[in-house]
């Protein structure tokens, strides 16, 4: 048995030394060069740095500095990394965000683990997410969001680069996703609305991305419980900025339809809206019923009190300082996905509606 894990190690050196040689020879520079840049060394300039990491995640190239790092217990540092669309840059400032972040320090703190944050371009996602590693920053990696860059992530999980992410679980998802039950909550949030009597439901969210995409699927899948047909003008696809709400509403307003309750997938989308709505001439919750989503603290003190589907961001937190500790430490960490939770408050109407 030790011989067979002296040969297998022996192998994986060897694979190691064959990959950086490939790496060396596409970047026309030496294998030392090579290996400096993998290890963050000041004498190797960025560009040059750039171009190797590019070259070895695109060769899959695996180093085990990392784990290499932790087991010596020189580094105790974990990346933690949330994208922004160069379009529309939603700013740090949003209380879920602040939120998620928060936990995830409270988190990495009681395992004692610092935290390296750090805000990169959706389209530079999977290499931004990999360089930390590779160098020898960090030891793991947490995601906030997929932002549709999933056969990416899917990419690193096969390099063995340690990373848990913060989304909605997909099809041939390689990567450990920990998230909150987005179709859950979706479902909840429109069987509370209808069950308020309305039935001309808007629905304000990306659908592009994959969590509002689940948040939708369970938004129609409680329509076609109660037989009401889906109708796509009902739904606009905005962004998660606050101005995303109020333009949702002028949208619904251009497009000539009358909703009698808004589904919106961020409380802040939720707000804005609402805003929107008084300034239509609409009133929250008599003439139009809204429920957002994620239950951030605001949503408490907003007038009308909101309504929202509560995501677990506390939990959230935990679970996924908890996963990439067991990928750190070579074991498996299976995708979660927490349980949401409707509060009802008085946006949408705190009692069930009477019967016609």
């Amino acid at each position: 048995m030790a011989k067979a894990r002296q040969d297998s190690s022996s192998s994986e050196v060897a694979q190691r030394r064959l990959q950086m040689a490939d790496i060396a020879r596409l970047a026309g520079v030496s294998t030392a060069t090579v290996s400096r840049a993998l290890n963050n060394s000041p004498l190797v300039n960025a560009e040059t740095r750039g171009r190797i990491l590019e070259l070895a995640a695109s060769l899959k190239y695996s180093i085990n500095i990392g784990a290499q790092n932790l087991r010596l217990k020189q580094n105790r540092s974990i990346s933690v990394l949330i994208p922004f669309d160069r379009k529309s840059h939603q700013s740090l400032t949003d209380p879920f965000l602040l939120a998620m972040l928060g936990s995830l320090a409270d988190a990495l703190t009681e395992q004692g683990f610092d935290m390296l944050f750090s805000r990169v371009p959706v389209d530079e996602l999977g290499a931004a997410a990999a360089a930390p590693f590779d160098s020898g920053r960090v030891v793991g990696v947490i995601l906030v969001g997929q932002w549709g860059r999933h056969e990416e992530l899917n990419e690193l999980a096969a390099r063995k680069v340690p990373i848990v992410v913060w989304g909605a679980q997909l099809p041939r998802q390689l990567y450990c996703c920990i998230g909150s039950d987005n179709a859950g909550g979706g479902l909840l949030a429109t069987e509370h609305l209808i069950a308020q009597g309305r039935r001309r439901i808007a629905f304000l969210g990306d659908v592009d991305l994959p969590e509002p995409a689940q948040r939708y699927r369970g938004h129609c899948e409680a329509l076609a419980r109660h037989g009401i047909a889906v109708e796509p003008r009902l739904q606009v696809s905005t962004s998660f900025l606050p101005r995303g709400g109020r333009e949702a509403v002028e949208t619904l307003h251009a497009r000539g339809i009358d909703c009698d309750a808004v589904f919106a997938c961020s409380d802040l989308l939720a707000m804005t809206a609402i805003d929107s709505l008084r300034a239509h001439g609409r009133r929250v919750p008599d003439d139009v019923a809204v429920v957002g989503y994620d239950d951030i603290p605001q949503a408490a003190w907003f007038h009308p009190r909101l309504s929202t589907v509560r995501q677990p961001i506390g939990e959230a937190g935990r679970a996924m300082v908890a996963a990439l500790m067991a990928l750190i430490e070579g074991g498996a960490a299976p995708s979660v996905q927490l349980a949401t939770e409707l509060v009802v408050r008085a946006s949408a109407g705190e009692q069930p509606a009477s019967p016609p």
